[in-house]
């Protein structure tokens, strides 16, 4: 199933002089128009016309979010104020937050990359999305909604969490597809076995699509066996357009990213040096499409590879692995590299083992993985939960080469979040 089937099937050799045509038409407006850009252009002595192949965007200097909390409020804008439709920002937690803005053709597009996405899922006009995402400043609800409503989806715009209303609503309405965070389907899934209710036989639901955290293999099997239905696979970024930038297919390979929208490149984290498909590292975007606020080169911090060959799908545009950890997520315990998804993947993947985890890190440099059991998770043997603690220590150490402490708590005993899942507290005093 297709949305726009001359764009996504394009052959390759005209989607990348079509990449070319608006990389330079997105250089020359930076160029013009942003600060940032013209000072940096100044400064490595570029001129639009030195980029005259794809290749060349190397010369361009990196965009990075400090850049746009430095540019906040209004440094970043490439048009005027009578020009902008909506304003977004980033939650902040780290300081001071971005400003995004959309004019009213980033709006548009957005819900168009939004709209393939969902088709090449095999959504049709037929479905009821429940959207479980947070409405407001975060983006990821908002163009998942218009998206489902170009496609011409019924839309319950439900936000996170209540999920005695969350079930009201799908079983009054026959939702059949979900958008959520995966660290609220399961615990969603829980919900529900917790209240006798098979979403198998009790529910109309089909399909989910998650995103806003990174997350395992382990875990998308652990909803679809919870929720039993399809979880497809999302990637998407406030900065970029929000989600939409890359989902994946019913062939669940991979995740197709518009390149019509947005120039990939793979770079070491440490050197910045591109590396080629297939080898994981950080992914970089640079925006083809955007008008309110373009972006050369932005390191998303985001650890993934593109994966080489032709989806049976037959789209042409490149497939990106899932990712797996952000290279500012890593962790540092005991002189190793740790990315906390190494961690979920072993969790996830014991049937003893709930929905929910939290990692501590405490004292010099003590690490503490606190896991909920699942509810059958414990027999009444203490003999054989003592050995189930140390079973998952072992394979933890195996994973990622430091033995943590593991403790075993009921399950519902760790904190929900609506929102993204904060999986690592750090207290350490070093």
């Amino acid at each position: 199933m297709f949305w726009d089937r001359a764009t996504e099937t394009m052959k390759r050799p005209a989607l990348e002089a079509l990449q070319l045509q608006r990389l330079q038409a997105t250089v020359r407006r930076v160029a013009q128009k942003v600060p940032l850009y013209q000072q940096r252009f100044a400064e490595y002595g570029l001129k639009p016309r030195h980029i005259k192949s794809l290749a060349d965007v190397a010369k361009l200097p990196f965009t990075t979010s400090a850049d746009l909390r430095a540019a906040y409020p209004h440094g970043m804008l490439a048009v005027t104020h009578d020009h902008l439709l909506r304003l977004h920002t980033s939650s902040g937690t780290t300081g001071k937050p971005k400003a995004l803005f959309f004019s009213r053709h980033d709006v548009d597009n957005a819900a168009e990359l939004m709209a393939r996405c969902l088709v090449m899922s095999g959504v049709t006009g037929k479905d009821v999305l429940q959207n479980m995402m947070t409405y407001g400043l975060f983006t990821g609800a908002l163009v998942m909604h218009y998206g489902a409503e170009k496609v011409g989806c019924l839309v319950i715009p439900a936000g996170p969490g209540n999920s005695e209303r969350q079930l009201l609503l799908m079983q009054d309405f026959r939702t059949t597809a979900i958008h959520a965070t995966p660290s609220y389907a399961l615990y969603f899934a829980d919900f529900l076995e917790k209240h006798g209710v098979n979403p198998r036989k009790d529910l109309a639901l089909r399909k989910a699509f998650v995103g806003a955290e990174p997350y395992t293999e382990e875990t998308r099997r652990k909803i679809e066996q919870g929720l039993g239905i399809d979880v497809y696979n999302s990637y998407g970024m406030s900065e970029m357009n929000g989600p939409g930038i890359a989902f994946e297919c019913e062939h669940k390979h991979g995740m197709h990213l518009w390149e019509d929208n947005f120039l990939i490149e793979i770079i070491d984290p440490q050197t910045g040096e591109p590396l080629p498909d297939g080898q994981p590292g950080e992914l970089v975007l640079t925006t083809l499409c955007r008008e309110a606020m373009p972006l050369l080169r932005f390191r998303t911090r985001d650890i993934t590879s593109v994966i080489t060959g032709r989806c049976p799908c037959g789209r042409t545009h490149r497939r990106l692995n899932r990712i797996t950890g952000r290279s500012d997520d890593m962790l540092i315990v005991r002189g190793v590299n740790i990315y906390p998804q190494q961690i979920e993947r072993v969790l996830m993947s014991l049937p003893q083992v709930g929905s929910n985890y939290l990692i501590q890190l405490e004292g010099l440099d003590e690490m503490i993985v606190k896991v909920e059991l699942a509810k059958a998770g414990f027999d009444g043997q203490v003999e054989h939960l003592v050995h189930l603690q140390s079973a998952i220590a072992d394979r933890l150490r195996t994973e990622i080469l430091v033995k943590p402490k593991v403790e075993l708590v009921p399950p519902g005993t760790l904190p929900i979040s609506e929102g993204k899942a904060k999986r690592v507290i750090d207290h350490r005093t070093l």
